[in-house]
């Protein structure tokens, strides 16, 4: 393993101008995130009360049609009962997560009356903590540079940004090595292969920083996202770990990508702050991912080691990390036991915690989103399989952070488990019986959700004409992605890192 610093000295003061990347393959949206933070809403001073009042009855308001569709599908459960059961509850189940996203969620790093308080027992951070930002790269020789410098040139002051080289062969290494003459950070480069899990832990092992953050190799950051949310775990105590906001980089490459662009939106603005709400988000996503050092520094060798159905297992690198912080209450000192001998464990032992985990929505990221069909189904087989391995460690412990957390995400596992057997009856078994109106309704209802979570994104980016595209989504996820957890389960042994699409 080779360690070159920068030759640069280290900054003390953030730099002064960042432009995001433009181009037929990488342009953002001006008329969203390119234009200027909207200025603070008129009801932002209203008593905090008052407030969330009112944005609960604008969020069942605005869901209207989907409380008319449940109404409409609950006389039928008598007649086909788990059938029925199940849209009910997957219609409940997405009305909530509005619920939740809309009335209850509040930026930790904007907010100005926020309820929460933390337990006297949880050691807050001090007001500026040191931190140290990570990524790790396999042949990414097109897209490094921007990732580098978007990192070097985040605002937060006196910032450690540590490169991981695994074992590169297309270029990539000798970029790195340039960039370090004009760049202020440490390349590590290592001399062979060892998978992205590993690869962080090897830079883990020389970051000093009091937060340790880390993002993809294919991701560009806006200046302000990383001290966002390094001030959201300043701000609240027991906060373990906090995500950034992503979108799509290259949205304006294909329809695909578009598409995809509306679905990261709905992901986070909607999924993640409905957990966030709750203190459970499930996953803080590796575009901008932002941990406290005590929340996972003795896991890091149980997670670089992970194993699952007897084999060493590279994926979940997000999901897992994940649970490790919000399962060590619980879980967290068998994984210690598990790696006694190692400096993570034995150097310090941080005491297991009830952490939160929360989202921090005005922490921008872009993200290389897959271009191809091909490239997009490889991506979500990996996702697939992340998810059935996450579900055996966190679905053992969920259940103890309290039923709201519990509802959202046991909910979410059976609506992924039960996809693939829904679709065969109402594509495939309905039309064969001549049941044609059954698939109409299953198509529609499909539609009729997917229009939702367009209103959603045309709410939130109300200068952007991209909310068309959500209802596509809806479908393609319906029609086609749950058939991949079939495969996914029977091919999870296969395990290849790689961020290429």
């Amino acid at each position: 393993m080779v360690i070159q610093h920068s030759a640069r000295s280290s900054r003390t003061e953030p730099v002064q101008t960042w432009t995001p990347p433009t181009g037929s393959a990488a342009q953002i949206d001006a008329d969203t995130w390119g234009a200027p933070r909207p200025r603070r809403r008129w009801f932002d001073n209203w008593d905090p009360h008052v407030r969330r009042a009112a944005k609960f009855l604008i969020a069942v308001l605005a869901l209207t049609p989907l409380f008319a569709l449940l109404a409409r599908q609950f006389p039928e459960i008598i007649f086909d009962p788990w059938i029925m059961l199940y849209g009910f509850a997957v219609l409940s189940s997405t009305i909530y997560a509005f619920v939740l996203a809309y009335a209850r969620y509040e930026d930790p790093a904007e907010s100005r009356h926020s309820n929460h308080v933390a337990p006297l027992s949880f050691p807050p951070l001090p007001a500026v903590p040191t931190v140290s930002f990570l990524v790790a790269i396999k042949d990414e020789r097109d897209v490094i540079e921007r990732c580098v410098r978007s990192m070097v040139e985040s605002d937060y002051p006196g910032l450690e940004v540590i490169v991981v080289d695994d074992a590169s062969t297309d270029g990539t290494t000798e970029i790195l090595r340039h960039l370090t003459t004009e760049l202020n950070f440490t390349l590590i480069e290592l001399e062979r292969n060892v998978g992205k899990k590993n690869a962080l832990v090897r830079g883990a092992e020389v970051a000093t920083g009091e937060v340790i953050a880390f993002t993809d190799s294919d991701c560009v950051l806006a200046p302000d996202a990383l001290r966002r949310c390094v001030a959201a775990l300043v701000s609240e105590a027991d906060l373990g770990a906090v995500s950034g906001h992503a979108r799509a980089l290259n949205a304006d490459s294909t329809l695909l990508t578009k598409i995809q662009d509306t679905w990261y939106e709905g992901s986070f603005r909607v999924v993640k702050a409905a957990e966030a709400s709750l203190g459970s988000v499930t996953c803080v996503s590796g575009p901008l991912a932002v941990f406290r050092r005590d929340a996972i520094w003795n896991y890091l060798p149980a997670w670089a080691n992970d194993r699952f159905l007897g084999g060493e297992f590279k994926f979940a690198t997000d999901r897992q990390l994940t649970g490790y912080v919000l399962g060590q209450k619980w879980r967290g000192r068998a994984l210690k036991e598990q790696y006694p001998e190692s400096h993570f464990v034995a150097a310090i032992d941080y005491p297991e915690r009830k952490w939160r985990v929360g989202y921090v929505r005005s922490a921008k990221v872009w993200t290389v989103v897959p271009e191809s069909p091909r490239a997009f189904f490889k991506q979500q087989v990996r996702w697939k399989k992340s998810f059935i391995r996450n579900l055996c460690f966190s679905g053992t412990f969920m259940w103890r952070r309290g039923l709201q957390p519990s509802v959202l995400y046991y909910g979410h596992a059976v609506w992924v488990a039960a996809a693939p057997l829904m679709a065969i009856r109402h594509m495939i078994w309905a039309p064969v019986n001549g049941l044609w109106l059954l698939t109409a309704l299953y198509l529609g209802g499909i539609f009729i959700k997917g229009c939702a979570w367009a209103v959603a994104f045309a709410v939130d980016n109300p200068n952007s004409t991209r909310w068309r595209y959500r209802p596509l989504m809806g479908l393609i996820s319906t029609l086609c992605l749950s058939w991949l957890l079939p495969y996914s389960l029977l091919t999870i042994r296969r395990n290849i890192w790689s961020r290429s699409l």
